[in-house]
């Protein structure tokens, strides 16, 4: 049977400076991705890199007394470390910088100008060398770039020019004839209207510097990063090959990942770079959202960064893969916050996960003497533990094919919270007690471990350093059935393994609060005016209680308020207070239990949007897992959730402030 291919790619990045945080969300996402596929069998190709070329490039190596390529190989270095340090399983890494990459880049140019859609003109504008981007005047207001906030300097040179505008209606009809090629949806829309209001032809080389690709017809220019960057996607099959078996092999790309902020030049430009030469599109390009800190997007050229090597060395390579995959909802936005990231470690990992593997191997141990036993005996909530187990599987299976990956995290936490729930309803410590109750208490132990089974198989992806960890504890080290052929149907654990229970997976964190006492002292020559005792005291009582109450802004920050839409409603069962909401954030979907039924029939509530604490600890009521809470105000016996404006088109998952 011929195995089916599968190409990813991230972007490939600039090496002005060190990558940060939200960089490793990319390449961490494509490498789960490749992961998964490779895991359900495909022959998969994953491709990175470092876009070398450039003015800004230029100016900085030059600041530092070194040439540009002895600039960028350092740089390169710790990508390549930064990688190895997030256990990223890329297949080839470009530079555009090669040789190979540089052969494909000229035979592109030669070609688009060979067949008329390069041409000579003039080229005028205001450029920002940090961003390296050109703006309008009207988009440089006060000679300042709208990005970063930096002095742009206006270029006016002789360029070459790709004849975009030939063909934009083209493209605007492949992308509406394949609504799939750009994702999320959100990300479509916004580059069919951009298209819609008319693309320019763009400048395609420089003359200003060159430290890039030179023209082979016209040395004196170089070609400039719309060709030249964005051909690594093909370079890195075609350039310096003896054939076209790469090529031919993974080309169209499967998903080109990337950040927002460059969805149009991998929606707009490249694919009519593509068009022109007759090759064809790729199938998919996915646009995440950025991980964001308080003050707005990280960026190199902000200098508010985040570094992804500090935060690997203090909490460990898998649970900061996992908070990055967990935290960014698909297309959307996420914040970066070490509070969330400790309390994802302490509750999702340590509490739910790490607590379902000790515990159920310390009492195969206590037990049964590490000797798992057959399910011979099923009784109540086994039936129910197995209908969640296939529903996870499947809608597993859906999330990762749509490339949500937070979704998927979400749907195994599913199947280990169940799990959780399960040792609570079956009381294993109670069964042991009775001598009868011996063949049932191994049926319970058993489901256990074929749940730990199925759980680490599809976290694999996500946290590759973990598997083995578990696979030892649970005695399927070197087994056959870890792989996601054996996946299903329901008792694959072998019976006759032997446990062990090992460290814990993922120690708690524990906080640590610096208290200091803060004392006022008037100034020796401070003059105080002279006031009744009582009353001064009086004064001062109400101040200090007054203050009591005060939180700095660092406290209120630490609350992640969240735009969400009610997508049902009903009522708990037993409980007249309470309505049970299924809720969109973002694309994640999330349960909130909330004591609003006397307040709001549930079909009321429906297509609502309103506002949530999303990182409030989920708990359980009336047997419920709740992972949020509403945002309501009330007087006396008058209550109103608070809603957002239905005439603003606020996304889902999007922060309130």
């Amino acid at each position: 049977m011929t195995r089916k291919n599968f190409y990813i790619t991230t972007p490939i990045y600039y090496p002005s400076d060190n990558l940060h945080i939200g960089h490793a969300y990319t390449t961490v996402a494509a490498d789960t991705i490749a992961r998964y596929k490779r895991m359900t069998g495909y022959d998969t190709w994953f491709l990175t890199g470092s876009d070398e070329h450039g003015q800004k490039i230029q100016r900085t190596a030059k600041s530092k007394g070194m040439e540009p390529k002895q600039y960028v190989d350092k740089i390169v270095e710790g990508f390549k470390q930064l990688w190895g340090a997030l256990d990223i399983s890329y297949n080839d890494f470009i530079r555009t910088t090669e040789a190979r990459h540089k052969e494909v880049v000229q035979d592109i140019f030669v070609k688009l100008h060979q067949q008329g859609d390069i041409y000579k003109s003039e080229y005028e504008g205001w450029y920002c060398t940090p961003c390296e981007t050109f703006w309008t005047e009207r988009q440089a207001e006060g000679q300042v770039c709208p990005d970063c906030g930096r002095p742009v300097e206006l270029v006016k040179e002789e360029s070459y020019f790709f004849k975009m505008s030939k063909y934009a209606d083209r493209l605007l009809k492949y992308i509406e004839d394949n609504p799939e090629f750009i994702q999320p949806v959100s990300r479509r829309n916004e580059m069919t209207n951009f298209i819609k209001q008319g693309l320019e032809d763009l400048c395609v080389t420089r003359t200003t510097f060159d430290w890039g690709i030179p023209v082979p017809f016209d040395p004196k220019h170089v070609i400039y990063v719309w060709v030249d960057a964005l051909s690594n996607y093909y370079s890195a099959l075609a350039g310096g090959q003896p054939d076209d078996t790469l090529v031919n092999k993974y080309w169209p790309c499967d998903i080109h990942l990337v950040g927002k902020d460059i969805v149009r030049f991998h929606t707009i430009i490249w694919p009519i770079i593509l068009m022109a030469l007759g090759i064809e599109l790729p199938k998919k390009v996915v646009g995440h959202g950025w991980l964001l800190l308080e003050g707005g997007k990280m960026s190199k050229s902000k200098g508010n960064v985040i570094d992804p090597i500090i935060l690997i060395e203090k909490y460990g390579l898998d649970a900061i893969r996992y908070y990055l995959l967990r935290e960014l909802p698909f297309g959307a936005d996420g914040y970066y916050s070490e509070d969330i990231l400790v309390q994802r470690i302490n509750s999702d990992l340590a509490n739910d996960l790490g607590n379902l593997v000790s515990r159920s191997v310390a009492m195969v141990e206590k037990y049964f003497g590490g000797k798992v036993q057959p399910a011979t005996e099923s009784g109540d909530f086994d039936q129910d533990l197995q209908k969640v187990a296939a529903s996870v599987i499947d809608d597993y299976e859906q999330s990762m094919e749509k490339y949500e990956l937070s979704n998927a995290l979400g749907s195994v936490w599913r199947l280990i919270n169940r799990a959780n729930k399960y040792i609570d309803e079956t009381v294993p410590w109670i069964l042991a007690k009775d001598e009868s109750k011996q063949v049932r208490l191994g049926c319970v132990l058993y489901n256990l471990m074929e749940v730990i089974r199925i759980v680490t198989i599809m976290v694999s992806p996500f946290m590759p350093k973990l598997p083995d960890r578990i696979w030892e504890q649970v005695g399927l080290a070197g087994s056959e059935v870890v792989s996601w052929n054996s996946i299903k149907p329901w008792g694959g654990y072998p019976a006759g393994t032997q446990v062990k229970r090992g460290a814990a997976l993922f120690p708690r964190i524990e906080i640590e609060t610096d208290e200091k006492e803060i004392k006022s002292k008037a100034k020796p020559e401070a003059k105080q005016e002279a006031k009744p005792e009582g009353k001064q005291t009086a004064e001062v009582a109400s101040v200090d209680e007054k203050q009591k109450n005060y939180i700095s802004i660092d406290e209120f920050v630490k609350i992640d308020l969240r735009v969400a839409e009610v997508i049902s409603a009903e009522k708990v069962e037993k409980a007249d207070k309470l309505l049970k909401l299924v809720v969109a954030v973002g694309a994640e979907q999330r349960t909130v239990v909330a004591g609003i039924a006397k307040h709001y029939a549930p079909e009321a509530l429906i297509g609502k949007k309103i506002i949530i604490v999303a990182n409030l600890k989920p708990t359980k009521l009336r047997g419920i897992l709740s992972e949020g809470m509403i945002l309501a105000a009330s007087e006396g016996e008058n209550l109103g959730v608070l809603t957002v404006d239905p005439d603003k088109e606020v996304p889902t998952g999007a922060k309130a402030k």
